[in-house]
């Protein structure tokens, strides 16, 4: 959305370049010719913004919010729209910190043997049809030679499903190490069992 001060500008620009009469240069720029006409009579706030200006450097990470609480300890009788408005205009702003991720314990990489059937990989994906009806895919993939073994479908599955497939698969006497994330479908107690 274009602020009114630019679209101010626009016309002059119109009319200056193209002597174009204001009629035409508003109706070309999508500008209201009472909104360009307009003089504002709201007095400069010079010494709000200095005020404004000089505790935002002092605090740097507060916002707008916070700043009013302090001008209003001050003794500013302005609203919390005004110092919002000056604030914008100043170009202040607190940029949002994202939370860090900290590792919970020491990572140390996870050695596999080089062949086939040492570690299995387990996850769902998931889509929707057309319909809106949700599916499921459960995904078993073989670490090392990255061959899908099974993708079962289903529009739920179960904990003991989910357990009894793999189960299925294993033809071999050594059992693959089986990893997967901690989602709600692997945490649930026939897993566990």
């Amino acid at each position: 959305m274009v602020e009114p001060a630019a679209k101010r500008g626009a016309v002059s620009h119109l009319r200056a370049v193209m002597d174009l009469s204001e009629r035409w240069a508003c109706q070309i720029v999508g500008a209201d010719r009472k909104m360009v006409r307009y003089q504002s009579r709201r007095p400069p706030d010079r010494e709000l913004r200095g005020k404004l200006r000089d505790l935002t450097h002092e605090r740097r990470f507060f916002g707008y919010r916070r700043l009013f609480v302090l001008l209003r300890g001050e003794g500013e009788p302005s609203l919390i729209v005004r110092i919002y408005r000056l604030y914008r205009a100043e170009g202040m702003a607190v940029r949002k910190r994202r939370a860090r991720r900290r590792a919970v314990g020491t990572r140390a990489p996870i050695l596999i043997e080089a062949k086939p059937n040492a570690r299995w990989s387990l996850d769902f994906v998931h889509d929707q049809f057309a319909c809106g009806l949700r599916f499921r895919v459960l995904n078993i993939v073989d670490d090392v030679t990255r061959e899908c073994l099974a993708a079962i479908h289903n529009t739920s599955a179960s904990g003991r499903r989910v357990v009894h497939e793999p189960k299925a698969l294993i033809a071999s006497p050594g059992k693959p190490g089986i990893i997967s994330d901690h989602g709600t479908e692997f945490t649930s107690n026939a897993i566990l069992a």
